[in-house]
């Protein structure tokens, strides 16, 4: 199996890695981010949200809908990244990630924020959209 795609078991989804992506190319769906691949991710793309999660996780598995569906909705604006904190311990620790789910919010780059627990899709969405410039 190739180390940059991973099944989410719950639901037996495949998320695309960045390697899946040329430069410049917009994914329109949430990326499978790791220790090994989440600086790239950060880096390529203006606005990235990376929604930090557990399989175990209920709130985790209620967010995940809403975060597939924004990845759609606004694709081209904010890229959306997936990524197990179980499996990858090393930017869990660096993002000090406490509490899951958490959404970690980088711009050009940079950690500029989070976002700790479920919330309903319009409140996340009008959240972002302050993000978006």
């Amino acid at each position: 199996m190739n180390i940059f795609k991973k099944k989410d078991t719950s639901s037996d989804r495949v998320y695309k890695s960045i390697k899946d992506f040329k430069e410049g190319e917009y994914p329109h769906e949430p990326l499978l981010v790791t220790d090994e691949t989440i600086n790239e991710t950060i880096s390529r793309f203006p606005l990235v949200v990376v929604d930090c999660w557990a399989e175990w996780c209920g709130p985790c598995r209620r967010i995940a809908p809403i975060i597939d569906d924004l990845a759609k909705e606004m694709a081209g604006k904010i890229v959306f990244g997936k990524l197990n904190v179980d499996e990858n311990r090393s930017s869990s620790v660096k993002y000090r990630i406490t509490a899951i789910p958490t959404l970690l919010i980088f711009k050009d780059g940079k950690f500029v924020d989070q976002i700790i627990g479920a919330m309903p899709k319009k409140a996340l969405e009008n959240k972002l959209k302050g993000y978006v410039g």
